[in-house]
């Protein structure tokens, strides 16, 4: 029997960085928060109190890759946000395509504000994906 995962999931944003934990077992995943960043640093102090409450075991971050596959200046963004949550916490990350994670979270939310939402789907797609690599 495989060991039961969580997560955090994040949706990267220059202003807005979205927060999710998802956990192995549903392969679900709820939102967190929505924290605050100037240029793409968040606010450390909040992610480090995400980390401690929930000691995820893998950090997911979705790459905003273009439509046709090609990259993007806010992928290469993202994946220098990924290496650094790595190194600050000595977490593996792992990337997850997120194409339209944000329309569809826009879809599932009377919010303004969907980037956790989109993380909750960030997360979603990789404990899904996850899940079919490692079945029991």
């Amino acid at each position: 029997m495989r060991p039961t995962l969580t997560v955090l999931g994040f949706d990267f944003g220059m202003s807005r960085i979205g927060v999710a934990v998802g956990q192995s077992i549903t392969r679900t995943a709820s939102p967190l928060a929505i924290v605050g960043a100037r240029d793409g640093i968040p606010a450390w102090q909040d992610l480090d109190e995400f980390i401690k409450q929930w000691q995820p075991s893998h950090l997911i971050v979705g790459e905003p890759i273009n439509m046709d596959g090609s990259d993007s200046q806010m992928a290469r963004l993202a994946r220098k946000f990924a290496r650094r949550i790595e190194a600050r916490w000595h977490i593996p990350s792992e990337m997850v395509d997120e194409r339209l994670t944000s329309a569809e979270a826009r879809s599932l939310s009377d919010e303004v504000r969907v980037d956790d939402v989109a993380a909750v789907l960030i997360t979603e797609t990789w404990l899904a994906s996850h899940q079919a690599q490692n079945p029991t």
